[in-house]
């Protein structure tokens, strides 16, 4: 590897180093529009706002997913609550998310199916 060069596993993550994060101070309703519009249109709100913006998105929808940030002690407290070693991140992640499927088919949500 050349000086000075990115390590060849990462060179296809360079892209991706590149991008810089934009944090948009807006309005509560004008917020509240652009969320109601990506859930409307089954995208997540950084690409309508990317749409709205008239900027590049993607061409095939992205995996939704949700994602929170936990501390350390976030992950004691789940591993607690769901009797299992803190250490298994994994396993925690696991029934967090079947307790956030439980709790939308408790709210009418989701089909019995899904």
């Amino acid at each position: 590897m050349k000086k000075g060069q990115l390590p060849e596993k990462w060179q296809s993550e360079e892209k991706a180093i590149k991008a810089i994060q934009v944090a948009f101070d807006l309005d509560e309703k004008i917020q509240y529009t652009l969320r109601r519009e990506a859930l409307e249109l089954d995208i997540n709100p950084s690409e309508r706002i990317r749409q709205v913006l008239g900027l590049d998105t993607h061409k095939t929808p992205q995996r939704p997913r949700l994602s929170i940030s936990l501390k350390p002690h976030d992950f004691l407290y789940l591993a607690e609550k769901y009797d299992i070693d803190s250490n298994n991140k994994k396993e925690i992640k696991s029934r967090a998310t079947l307790e956030l499927q439980r709790y939308a088919k408790g709210k009418g949500m989701m089909s019995s199916d899904e």
